[in-house]
């Protein structure tokens, strides 16, 4: 038995490195200048990712091996066998193109290897794939990955012919049980966590793997707080956050209880108004002229800003639509692993939805596109809300519509429409309404804005911006609006790329409340949380409630030391006026000095003190959640 003959190992294993090599090389070439990779750190994460990749390969070559172990003799002497070798190369090699071409557009888009935005994209595919197909040209990409399978099956046609006339025996039946052992090594030994190699998030990109990356972020949807991360004894930590939580117009309904129910008081008379909450996607703060932008892009925006309350340190609380979502109709901080929206059982929660509910408010979730994605539909039913989405439109409702939903401007006209029915009903009204055209592929009505549709994001942001200028101007015309309270605020920024692994400028979204003839135009300075918005609100309705809420008026909030809770679906950050710190898998701690101005950062010691009210706050709202002390059902 001739050496060359063992040639299927040997041929697949290298094909997959010098492929996985050239993604890491081409992601390389994308990151931005000012990732400043020195070479000492590019080489390190050259070496890590060959471990990945290495582990990558081990579990890829399960598949020769149990061709090695099972396949008959007889396979051998068949006449198509040395085809049926060429097809599977020509599929494997095709799989890695298409891994190849994905990496590239998901790293251009997000900045990041695969993570669990890639888990999304494989679960929501109705809208994920209409996307793609809208966004970008996948003939020629289809083609070029045929071609390029296709060349290297031709090229290597002789080798691949001497794989396939292997006589299978002894020795090869002991390949492949050889090859079942590095599977093993990297499924005890190797984890997603260790490509945490620097403070330099592009350098971690590098070190990965992206389809190890990708079945990580699938397997670790939701990860243990007590089993990843530093904790400290839990009485300790629920003690703290009792602290933290405790305000001046607030005190604990039953002080002796495991529950972190308080009983909010109000300072005056009820002010029983409709309720508008426009949860604008990608709309970061550094797009509006308001918050500094010199493009133009935002002139309604920046005109209703200098007639509403204006809050200019808001910090979103993740990367991803059903964060915001999230922060905002629960005030919770952000767990680690995916959102509650999208976890299992997500219902029966002391909710905003449930909390307006309460006080005789008719309230609806208005999205532009199906509800059931990011299942949006169970969570928002099952807290207080009543869904209104695509599938409620009319076909006399739509003028335009992408994959991803209706229109704004549709959308606007079914939050007015649905508005005229609760007060035609004689009901104050509570609307969540989520927009989705600032969203690739950026299609949008023609005619509307001086950048064509499908141009790019800033296409997208100035046709949202125009329809809350139409929407605000229609809505004028309705018996209602002198008594409605608007509010714009973001689910998050539009790009979460950055240096570090929690890029701070990637967190700043606005914050604009609108109602002329009830909220005095000002601009509040203090730094915020995405889980502050809903406490803040009830703040200027005056509302008395329960609330199990972890969020904060912070207009009431004086004496509290500011703060704010940014986070991957990893990384936990707590942000405060010049401090960052972090918590990581694989119990890590770290903290830096922060420029919040253009977000530049720089290593120190962990301060005890703010850990301890990290810990409280991140800990303590884990500890609520798993044990359901925050369901009022």
């Amino acid at each position: 038995m001739s050496n060359r003959r063992l040639g299927l190992v040997p041929l697949v294993s290298l094909t997959f490195l010098l492929v996985m090599f050239a993604i890491r090389i081409l992601l390389w070439i994308m990151t931005p200048a000012e990732a400043a990779l020195s070479l000492p750190l590019l080489l390190k994460a050259a070496a890590v990712g060959l471990v990945f990749d290495l582990a990558t390969l081990s579990y890829s070559l399960v598949p020769v091996a149990l061709y090695l172990l099972l396949a008959p003799r007889r396979l051998v002497a068949v006449r198509w066998h040395d085809w049926l070798v060429r097809c599977l190369f020509f599929v494997f090699v095709a799989v890695l193109l298409f891994d190849a071409a994905a990496e590239y557009f998901f790293f251009d888009e997000f900045g990041t290897r695969f993570n669990f935005i890639a888990v999304d994209y494989l679960i929501y595919t109705t809208e994920v794939i209409g996307n793609i197909r809208e966004s970008y040209p996948l003939t020629p990409i289809f083609a070029v990955i045929g071609s390029g399978a296709l060349l290297a099956t031709w090229l290597l046609r002789q080798r691949l012919q001497q794989a396939a006339s292997i006589t299978f025996g002894g020795r090869y039946r002991r390949t492949g049980l050889l090859l079942l052992v590095p599977t093993l090594v990297a499924l005890v030994g190797v984890n997603v966590a260790q490509t945490s190699l620097s403070t330099n998030n592009y350098a971690n990109e590098l070190a990965g793997n992206g389809i190890y990356n990708l079945v990580a972020a699938f397997r670790n949807n939701e990860l243990s707080f007590s089993r990843f991360y530093r904790t400290a004894p839990q009485d300790q930590v629920l003690a703290q956050l009792r602290t933290l939580v405790t305000e001046r117009n607030n005190r604990f309904a039953a002080p002796n209880s495991p529950r972190f129910t308080r009983q909010i008081s109000a300072e005056g008379p009820m002010r029983r108004l409709n309720l508008i909450v426009v949860v604008e996607e990608s709309l970061s703060a550094s797009f509006l002229g308001s918050y500094g932008n010199q493009e133009g892009l935002t002139p309604n925006l920046d005109r209703l800003a200098s007639q509403s309350l204006r809050f200019t340190n808001l910090y979103a609380t993740g990367t991803r639509t059903v964060r915001g979502l999230e922060a905002l109709t629960l005030s919770i901080p952000p767990l680690p692993g995916t959102s509650i929206v999208k976890r299992p059982n997500n219902g029966g929660f002391r909710s905003w939805g449930e909390i307006m509910a309460a006080k005789g408010y008719d309230n609806k979730y208005i999205y532009a596109g199906y509800g059931y994605f990011d299942n949006m539909n169970a969570f928002f039913s099952g807290n207080g809300f009543k869904v209104v989405d695509r599938a409620d439109f009319a076909k006399d409702e739509v003028n335009f519509a992408n994959v991803w939903g209706v229109s704004d401007e549709d959308l606007f006209r079914k939050v007015i429409r649905e508005a005229d029915a609760s007060h035609a009903a004689g009901r104050p009204f509570f609307s969540m309404v989520m927009t989705t055209s600032n969203h690739r592929p950026y299609t949008y009505p023609a005619g509307r804005i001086d950048i064509p549709s499908k141009t790019g994001r800033k296409g997208g942001v100035k046709y949202a911006d125009y329809a809350i200028g139409r929407f605000l101007a229609e809505a004028r015309q309705e018996p209602w609006f002198k008594d409605t309270l608007f509010v714009f605020v973001a689910d998050h920024c539009a790009s979460s790329a950055g240096k570090t692994g929690i890029p701070v400028k990637k967190y700043e979204i606005p914050l604009l409340v609108y109602a002329p003839q009830h909220i005095k135009p000002g601009v509040v300075d203090r730094l915020m949380s995405q889980i502050d918005v809903a406490p803040t609100i009830l703040g200027l309705l005056n509302l008395s409630y329960d609330s199990d809420f972890l969020g904060r008026d912070i207009l009431k909030a004086d004496q509290a030391a500011p703060r704010a809770f940014i986070a991957t679906y990893q990384k936990l950050g707590y942000l405060t006026e010049d401090r960052l710190l972090v918590l990581e898998p694989q119990q890590q701690v770290r903290q830096y000095r922060l420029d919040r101005r253009n977000g530049e950062t720089e290593a120190i010691a962990v301060d005890q003190g703010l850990w301890s009210d990290m810990l409280a706050y991140y800990q303590g709202a884990d500890h609520l959640y798993q044990h359901r002390l925050t369901r009022i059902r």
